[in-house]
C-alpha cells in the first residue's frame, strides 16, 4: 500500500522513523513533509499535499491512505479534511484507529506526535491501515450524506423545522425585548 506522510518541525523526528517503520513493513512511503528542520515552518501545506496525493492515488485506483502528525494532530487533520474527498480522522487510542476506518472509512489519520510515544502512534498507524471499511449500510449512508454535502451543499431534512417553537432563519431575535 503506498502511505502519504506530512508533518511540520514537530514532528521531523517521528517522521524519519515513521519512514521507516512503514517501509519495513512493505509499504511505498511518500513524505510530503519538510526536508530539513526550520521552527517555523506551517503544517498546512504539507499536510494538505498529502492529502492531496491520496485523493489522487485513490481516484487512480491506487491503494493509498495517509498519516498526518505534528504536535497535537488537530491542526494537521483539519488542514487534510480541507481537501474535498478526504475524511480525515484524529487517532489518539488503537480503537479510535480501528474505528476511523472501520466506520468511517478514513482515508487520513491525524496524531499528535508529542502526545504519544512513537511505538504507540506505531501501533496506530498500523491498525489504522490493517483495518477495512466494514461496509455495513449505515456507515455507507453516512459516508454518502457527507459526499453530497461536500458536493453542493446537501443535507438531510432536519426533523426539527416543523417544530413552531424553534428560530428558524427568517425568524428575528430582539435581546433587548428579553
Amino acid at each position: 500500500m503506498r502511505i502519504h506522510i506530512a508533518t511540520d518541525h514537530a514532528g521531523m523526528e517521528f517522521s524519519a522513523r515513521l519512514r521507516q517503520h512503514l517501509a519495513s513493513a512493505g509499504h511505498d512511503v511518500v513524505d510530503h513533509g519538510p526536508i530539513e528542520y526550520d521552527p517555523a515552518d506551517d503544517y498546512p501545506s504539507f499536510c494538505i499535499r498529502a492529502a492531496q496525493a491520496v485523493v489522487r492515488d485513490q481516484a487512480a485506483g491506487v491503494d493509498a491512505l495517509g498519516v498526518v502528525f505534528g504536535g497535537s494532530g488537530n491542526g494537521e487533520q483539519i488542514a487534510a479534511n480541507k481537501v474535498r474527498g478526504i475524511r480525515a480522522a484524529l487517532v489518539w487510542n488503537l480503537s479510535t484507529a480501528e474505528l476511523a476506518r472501520e466506520h468511517n472509512d478514513a482515508n487520513v489519520i491525524a496524531i499528535g506526535a508529542r502526545q504519544h510515544t512513537f511505538d504507540e502512534a506505531a501501533g496506530f498507524i498500523d491498525r489504522f491501515i490493517a483495518t477495512p471499511f466494514s461496509g455495513e449500510e449505515r456507515h455507507a449512508r453516512r459516508i454518502g450524506q457527507l459526499a453530497a454535502f461536500e458536493d453542493d451543499g446537501a443535507l438531510e431534512p432536519d426533523p426539527r423545522a416543523a417544530t413552531p417553537d424553534v428560530l428558524d432563519a427568517s425568524d428575528s431575535f430582539d435581546p433587548e425585548a428579553g
